[in-house]
């Protein structure tokens, strides 16, 4: 019996079967390495071009160039760039992806939105600026009032002009509001602004039931981004644990990116020279 299979295995039929058997597993093998390389197209990236500024017409043509896809994803209005263009994009560029990737693109809005003022009247000033900064506006200037309501707002305008509940205007501009100081002259502390940026000064100025005066930059601040990034190196009044202030004083404010500045004690030069401005 034994004998009998050892034949059958050195026999041409076995051999014959088993070399078939081998060549179509090799042959499967290969068809499907090779299929996978085509499908996923292994080691073929592409770098993302640069799209931003380029209109939507030519951003089409770019990536069709580069065999991708885009999509208008988002858009916004910011006033400094020119409307209709590209000011972001997802991926970035450079970076590498494949072949038929869509890249999500933000544009400048030709016109900018306008959306309806919320009704802030009769609430908190701390409510108010949750509900205004809600709706996509900002709280501009604090106009105190005698009032036996302290802090509590008694009307909103807008660009100097009271405004109604419901009115429309451009998403991202300021609301004043005309708010309760109580019937004696109420004081809030001097709120100590050093190392913040100008966001985070005017957030804690609002807070402290204060307004933003003067805004100076230095030489350091060049661009629109450099502004961002600057930060507070010196307030006036200066602040001090013991000064206060009545409801609605100003605070003057001097931004730099040079952060040795913050060591630099003020001198009666920089007064005078304050003085003259």
């Amino acid at each position: 019996m034994m004998h009998e299979y050892l034949r059958f295995l050195k026999s041409r039929t076995f051999l014959k079967h088993l070399l078939i058997i081998a060549g179509t597993g090799i042959f499967i093998l290969l068809s499907v390495y090779i299929g996978l390389r085509m499908y996923t197209r292994h080691g073929k990236a592409y770098a993302v071009p640069d799209l931003r500024g380029l209109t939507v017409e030519e951003a089409e043509m770019v990536t069709r160039a580069r065999r991708l896809n885009y999509k208008v994803a988002d858009s916004v209005y910011i006033s400094q760039e020119e409307r209709g263009r590209v000011i972001d994009q997802n991926p970035a560029p450079n970076f590498r992806v494949k072949e038929n990737r869509t890249i999500f693109l933000t544009i400048n809005a030709m016109n900018p939105e306008r959306i309806a003022v919320p009704d802030v009247t009769g609430v908190s000033l701390r409510q108010a600026r949750a509900i205004i900064e809600t709706h996509g506006f900002e709280v501009g200037k604090l106009i105190y009032v005698p009032d036996l309501a302290i802090n509590n707002v008694l009307s909103q305008q807008y660009q100097g002009e009271v405004i109604k509940p419901g009115e429309l205007v451009v998403r991202g501009e300021r609301i004043d509001l005309v708010v309760g100081e109580g019937l004696s002259t109420q004081t809030t502390s001097v709120p100590d602004l050093a190392y913040l940026r100008q966001e985070e000064a005017r957030n804690k100025i609002l807070e402290s039931s204060l307004n933003i005066g003067a805004t100076l930059y230095d030489a350091t601040v060049r661009t629109q981004e450099d502004s961002l990034n600057a930060f507070v190196w010196r307030q006036r009044p200066e602040y001090s644990e013991d000064l206060r202030m009545q409801l609605g004083s100003i605070i003057d404010l001097w931004l730099s990116l040079d952060s040795t500045l913050l060591q630099m004690p003020v001198t009666s030069e920089d007064m005078h020279m304050d003085e003259l401005d």
